[in-house]
């Protein structure tokens, strides 16, 4: 499969558009016309992890961390991401993209700790980022066709599942062609009225300026009037209040030191750190994968009495415990591991062809001594 296929089912599965505006996301590495037989799935793209995908044949590595993500002025020859350029293999990063997606990062840790399906909500609604324009152009009538099927084959009018779709009105154009033009429709020095169309559809963000030459090369004017009108993003269907960071809920009732046992055999760790009271019990919790400090006055606004993450400061969890908030805190790639290789499974069953595998040297940088 081409990688640049592969990148377009790697949108669907976490949209890029919803990740946080500071995150690098995306193909950071690879030439989209390039073949991919074989794909790892890892945490982060360590040296251990560069020889394993290289061991395996890896075309394409996609790790959940960044491993391009400030910008750089120059290569450092040792960098495992320089090293997978010169070999050829891609890198594809999700990351916060994967946190905010259904059945991502944060719903995998929300299932652990057993909130409800039907009851979860995101922490923090996402901000729908932008991605079509709406382009307006005006076009005499018997142009009209041409100039829309220009506009189709090029990648405008798609809604969804419906394809050359546009919106069209009919009213009067004027005009005054100065020295030097050479009007379609009457004459240069004087003004002039035309019967024209209105002609309205959406084009992708990405397609925008093949579509706008595509309309040029079609339309009959020298210099065809047009506007391109920045869209929002479109609202998740039904009103997905489960889009977003972090996740909470409320949970079958047990007690904080039952809840702490279940996510340490879940996420396969013998030990979390823990701050606040295990002797109460959990009723509604709050998750928050990675570094969720951000999030943890999201969380006790909107009443949790737990929050799972992977790290916080000293002073979030005291400020936490004071409040009788119990912070369970699991280190921060354990907090991600068993949502990645969920996502690898995921991934595989939508890359027919392609053998999809999760790293197996990828580890959390810390472990208890």
């Amino acid at each position: 499969m081409k990688l640049g296929n592969v990148v377009s089912i790697l949108e669907d599965v976490a949209p890029t558009r919803h990740a946080e505006a500071w995150d690098n996301v995306g193909l950071l590495v690879g030439d989209p016309a390039a073949e991919v037989a074989r794909v790892l799935v890892t945490v982060d793209y360590t040296e251990e992890v560069a020889r394993e995908a290289v061991e395996e044949g890896a075309s394409l590595v996609i790790a959940y961390h960044p491993p391009l993500f400030a910008p750089t002025k120059r290569v450092p020859h040792d960098a495992p991401w320089a090293d997978a350029i010169r070999r050829g293999i891609a890198l594809y990063s999700p990351h916060t993209a994967l946190d905010v997606a259904r059945g991502g990062t944060n719903d995998v840790l929300a299932d652990v700790c057993g909130i409800s399906t039907t009851e979860r909500r995101a922490l923090r609604r996402t901000a729908f980022g932008d991605t079509h324009y709406k382009l307006v152009t005006f076009v005499p009538s018997e142009a009209l066709e041409s100039v829309s099927a220009a506009i189709f084959d090029a990648g405008g009018g798609e809604i969804g599942a419906y394809a050359r779709c546009s919106f069209r009105s009919t009213g009067t154009g004027t005009f005054f062609g100065e020295e030097g033009a050479n009007p379609a429709v009457g004459e240069r020095g004087r003004l002039e009225t035309v019967d024209e169309v209105r002609l309205e559809t959406r084009v992708p963000i990405g397609r925008v300026e093949a579509v706008v030459a595509a309309m040029r090369r079609a339309h009959p004017y020298e210099e065809p009037a047009f506007d391109l009108l920045r869209l929002a993003g479109d609202p998740p269907k039904g009103g997905d209040v489960a889009l977003g960071l972090g996740r909470i809920g409320p949970v079958p009732a047990s007690s904080r030191r039952d809840l702490v046992s279940r996510i340490k055999a879940a996420l396969g760790v013998e030990r979390v750190l823990v701050a606040g009271p295990l002797d109460r019990d959990a009723a509604r919790v709050a998750v928050a994968a990675g570094a969720g400090g951000e999030l943890l006055e999201d969380a006790i606004r909107q009443g949790a009495d737990v929050f799972v993450t992977g790290e916080l400061r000293h002073h979030e969890a005291l400020a936490a415990a004071r409040r009788g908030v119990t912070i369970v805190a699991a280190l921060h790639s354990n907090s991600e591991r068993l949502a990645v290789r969920s996502y690898a499974k995921t991934v595989a069953g939508r890359l027919p062809g392609v053998t999809v595998s999760s790293s197996t040297r990828d580890a959390d940088p810390f472990s208890f001594a």
